[in-house]
């Protein structure tokens, strides 16, 4: 399971979602890659599976970077637990995700396979996304 190795608290707020992504909207490294359309917490498993689904299509051709972390704890108290008492025990960990964000990135492979691949991923995911080429500014690759 994906967590970072230290952080600073242990339990944080929930806080929003709302907006669109500052920043990581552009195909950095890759030639595709696979954009968020709408607002969503990723949980680590899923992002995992992502991962090893689209290695699973790559067949170990290309190379995948993955641009989430999952480094938001996610609390929950449990089942039956009255009110009060403070704050629930750490479930798992998210990553927040803002529209327009670019979440994987794929390159090394035909265009095909690297569409296969992420479309394949997406199927993981809890929201609707789109696969975007890399962007070419003035003719040379941004």
């Amino acid at each position: 399971m994906l967590m970072p190795k230290r952080y600073k608290y242990r339990k944080i707020q929930r806080g929003t979602m709302k907006g669109k992504a500052k920043g990581g909207t552009l195909v950095d490294f890759g030639e595709w890659g696979l954009k968020a359309l709408e607002p969503a917490m990723i949980t680590s498993q899923q992002i995992e599976a992502c991962r090893l689904a689209m290695v699973r299509t790559l067949k170990r051709n290309g190379k995948i970077w993955i641009k989430i972390f999952p480094d938001k704890p996610i609390t929950s108290k449990g089942i039956g637990t009255r009110m009060g008492k403070g704050k629930g025990d750490v479930e798992g960990w998210v990553a927040v995700v803002k529209p327009g964000k670019v979440l994987f990135e794929i390159a090394g492979t035909s265009e095909e396979l690297a569409k296969e691949a992420l479309e394949y991923a997406a199927t993981k995911l809890p929201i609707k996304t789109k696969i975007v080429p890399r962007y070419h500014i003035r003719g040379e690759a941004k």
